[in-house]
């Protein structure tokens, strides 16, 4: 296992190495996925196993933008309403304005990754916080999808489209668990093989350094929250699918559960750590955690309580773990200081 010097980049991609990593969230999720089958006689179907993948696919989209982001030292607020534009302006193109379906899913994509352009481009150029530029297009994103629909609900019966959220591989895996899966494969190999991993490691980690050492910040953050809204888009797209809809009013909390999948599972709310395998596991506890209450009935006012003190929770141990390492590190430089 080996680290670079702009941050603590995992190379040892192996299940061992991963496990090892990840050990607290998994005994987390083992322990939660326990009590559920106790406390309830479908967790462990087949049928309910495959309602949660496919659940905690929406959220993983857009968790793994959320990851980059978080690992970058940033936060997109923005992500739920992209979700929510993005969907509605497909299914609106194609239904109101008559557009062929392949160009109204093509232009509800490139929508979503501009409004996470313009997210980067301010934040880089102007060096304007994360939090106010996406809460700001968080506003702006939702406001587009409601004057545009009129606040209602357009429905949709394309049989393609349809497919799209709810079709099958197979007749046995879900689509939107092949896209979850194939993302997963790719955004894990951009972060953990590839120059751009390393750059958004080197920034998250230490800026200045990422800075003298050259590395292209300006380009990198820019890229970073486009994809990011590539992907919320891409979840929008397969939602709207889903419900047979586009609707302005969806995705509102979408932002709460990704960024709960990436604390939960280590990304640090400071930057410079984390792991697209440590988000995965993160997604499995929040889908896991929302189902399992589903199934006993818990509201769902509820249910936004528990994530909230889910969240806060990891981000307190995060927090401790900062101020241990940083303990660690000035006790072993005395240490050494005093043995030379």
């Amino acid at each position: 296992m080996r680290t670079n010097i702009w941050g603590n980049r995992l190379h040892n991609n192996s299940i061992v190495a991963m496990v090892k990593k990840n050990a607290g969230i998994l005994v987390v999720l083992f322990v939660f996925g326990l009590l559920l089958s106790l406390m309830t006689d479908t967790f462990l179907t087949n049928n309910n196993i495959i309602s949660v993948l496919r659940q905690i696919s929406i959220n993983m989209f857009i968790a793994l933008g959320m990851t980059y982001v978080i690992i970058l030292g940033g936060i997109d607020l923005s992500v739920g309403s992209i979700v929510a534009m993005s969907g509605t302006l497909t299914v609106g193109f194609t239904m109101t304005q008559g557009l062929p379906l392949w160009l109204a899913i093509l232009l509800g994509l490139a929508i979503g990754s501009l409004a996470g352009f313009l997210n980067g481009l301010i934040i880089a150029k102007f060096k304007v916080p994360a939090f106010i530029v996406t809460m700001a297009m968080m506003n702006i994103a939702s406001g587009i999808a409601y004057v545009y629909s009129g606040g209602r609900s357009t429905r949709i019966k394309d049989p393609f489209f349809i497919k799209i959220g709810t079709g099958y591989l197979f007749d046995v895996i879900p689509l939107p668990v092949v896209y979850m899966a194939v993302l997963i494969a790719l955004f894990s190999f951009l972060l953990n093989k590839t120059k751009f991993g390393t750059y958004i490691y080197a920034i998250g980690g230490n800026r200045e350094s990422a800075r003298l050492s050259g590395v292209p910040i300006f380009k990198v953050e820019i890229i970073v929250y486009t994809i990011t809204g590539l992907l919320s888009a891409f979840a929008g797209l397969v939602l709207s699918s889903r419900m047979y809809s586009g609707q302005p009013s969806v995705g509102s909390g979408y932002e709460l559960d990704a960024i709960a999948a990436c604390v939960l599972g280590g990304v640090s709310m400071s930057g410079g750590k984390g792991s697209i395998s440590g988000t995965v596991i993160g997604a499995m506890v929040i889908g896991i955690i929302s189902n399992g209450l589903n199934l006993m009935g818990v509201s769902s006012f509820w249910q936004l309580i528990v994530k909230g003190i889910i969240i806060l929770c990891a981000i307190l141990i995060d927090t401790q773990k900062g101020k241990e390492s940083i303990v660690l590190r000035t006790v072993g430089r005395a240490i050494n200081h005093k043995n030379k």
